[in-house]
């Protein structure tokens, strides 16, 4: 371990608690995609206090930067998503959710407060790095719209790389996963709507059943991912609405599902297959459709280079042992994978699971979820430490 990474650990651990305690703040007060208003406030406060500078991106996104003290031409983008979910949390704690209905189900209560706590050791170590910091508060990650809102302000150009960590209950404590390549899925939403032909249920001849054509079309877009697709394709239909009485014939019927793929030429295909197949069947009944698309997330794929330079800072920092660089990626989306389109960059994963206490191993998204804060020690020092050996040359 190098000097400035066990002066990094130092400060950070010296940090511990004011992290915790900003990471508690968000946790207390969720808010929802493309309202917080209050998080950014707040995060804005906080950097006030550092003496940076900052913007809002697109209402409530927030952007800053930051110049080492010494002379260097790189520029490495900070990324931490800031968005809660509709979610009632069930977990009793002290920092238990005040927004009825709404809670950081994911970790990005703890992602906000890592990236703040970074900054806060980065500018103590100033005369280590040069160059240019851009911290990115990102906005509306659940329904892949605020990577984008990023991109388009044009807040990445002329950025060499980008960087950010989501917390993982799947792996211990502190435990780091560094992969190279595809670790999220590309996300495409869709919305099927059947329009059939209302009639009573005793003169079946009189209608067009939108309720029997959207069973068949559920059961035969689950038969698109072929043998050859299993593991880098999957579609799933969620919700289906349908039906107004127990006699009565269903006029319309409306689904929704998603598209994830690693592999964008098979989301593609999946794409005309789901409308090949809704059409088909739907004229085959006599009936219609009209689909609707959202893309929420390209395939989130780390860049090789990147990848080895965390990895090797990593390695040095924490050691081999708790650093996994192979795994399989999820069909979980992030629009992370919007900034590393844009930037050349690597999205790391860092466990956050206590075994002792049971709603650190709860899933993404579970009305139980929590994290071990001691997490929040490897989240911290990772960012910072690698964002210095970038500037610095130190990797590449």
């Amino acid at each position: 371990m190098t000097d400035i990474h066990s002066k990094i650990i130092e400060d950070t651990k010296r940090d511990h608690d004011y992290v915790v305690s900003l990471r508690r703040y968000f946790h207390k007060h969720p808010e929802l995609p493309k309202n917080e208003y209050g998080t950014a406030e707040k995060i804005e406060s906080e950097l006030d206090k550092l003496g940076i500078s900052h913007q809002r991106v697109d209402g409530t996104g927030v952007y800053a930067e930051i110049e080492g003290g010494k002379s260097g031409d790189r520029t490495i983008v900070l990324r931490a998503d800031i968005d809660a979910l509709p979610v009632k949390e069930e977990h009793e704690c002290e920092y238990k959710s005040e927004n009825d209905g709404v809670m950081h189900a994911c970790g990005h209560d703890a992602h906000a407060a890592s990236l703040i706590g970074a900054a806060r050791v980065l500018l103590k170590n100033r005369d280590s790095w040069g160059g240019k910091i851009r911290l990115c508060f990102q906005q509306a990650e659940e329904i892949g719209y605020g990577g984008r809102q990023f991109v388009k302000s044009g807040l990445l150009k002329g950025a060499d790389r980008t960087f950010g960590y989501h917390c993982k209950s799947g792996y211990p404590t502190g435990v780091i996963l560094a992969k190279k390549g595809p670790v999220n899925a590309s996300v495409d939403w869709f919305k099927i709507t059947v329009h059939g032909k209302a009639a009573h249920i005793s003169r079946p001849h009189l209608g067009i059943d939108a309720l029997k054509i959207a069973s068949q079309i559920v059961l035969d877009i689950h038969k698109i991912p072929d043998e050859e697709s299993k593991g880098k394709l999957l579609i799933g239909i969620g919700k289906l609405e349908v039906g107004k009485a127990y006699n009565i014939i269903a006029e319309t019927a409306v689904m929704e599902g998603t598209i994830r793929s690693f592999d964008e030429a098979k989301r593609k295909s999946a794409k005309a297959a789901v409308e090949q197949v809704s059409e088909s069947v739907a004229s085959s009944y006599g009936a219609t459709v009209s689909i609707e698309w959202r893309d929420n997330a390209s395939v989130l794929s780390n860049d090789d280079k990147a990848t080895e330079e965390v990895q090797k800072v990593a390695f040095e920092m924490f050691g081999e042992d708790r650093v996994v660089t192979e795994a399989t990626p999820s069909f979980d989306g992030d629009d992370m994978a919007d900034f590393i389109n844009a930037v050349p960059g690597t999205y790391v994963f860092i466990g956050s699971h206590n075994e002792s206490v049971p709603e650190t191993g709860a899933d993404h998204h579970n009305s139980h979820f929590d994290i071990d804060e001691d997490s929040l020690i490897t989240s911290v020092a990772l960012t910072a430490a690698y964002a210095v050996d970038y500037l610095s040359g130190r990797v590449n």
